[in-house]
């Protein structure tokens, strides 16, 4: 039996995006987050400056994919591409991550995600490979819900 303080493997995950029932993904690449330290000293301050924090900056998160005959990522996309509200296009995403059972352990909500970016599959008609494509998602933040 796993200790409780075992990690958890990187290869059992599930997303919830709302709104779309994608069946699963082969490869999460989740950036990281960094915040913007910002040096500041007044004038009868001692002859060091001060480390304030500046602006929050989150990594984009890449999906990939094998291509199914579910359209519902194209069309999350295209509500992008089509120059609509961004509003509109913007999704709480959740990654969890599960133990060797199949039950939830950890997760992580990522929130107003939209569509960026779309690189489809290469075609090749001498390979056998599964055709791959790749979502690349902007969001305003990632944190440790579970």
């Amino acid at each position: 039996m796993a200790d409780r303080h075992d990690p958890l493997r990187n290869f059992r995950y599930r997303l919830e995006i709302d709104g779309i029932t994608q069946a699963g993904f082969s490869e999460v690449a989740v950036g990281d987050s960094s915040t913007d330290a910002i040096d500041y000293r007044e004038g009868n301050e001692p002859k060091h400056v001060r480390k304030l924090s500046g602006l929050n900056k989150f990594a984009n998160i890449t999906l990939k994919w094998g291509i199914t005959d579910s359209t519902e990522l194209a069309l999350w996309r295209q509500l992008v591409v089509d120059d609509g509200p961004l509003d509109a296009a913007r999704r709480t995403v959740v990654i969890r991550i599960q133990n060797e059972a199949g039950e939830d352990k950890a997760a992580f909500e990522v929130v107003n995600a939209w569509p960026c970016k779309y690189d489809p599959s290469d075609l090749n008609g001498k390979g056998n490979d599964a055709a791959v494509d790749a979502l690349e998602l902007c969001h305003e933040g990632i944190k440790r819900i579970q």
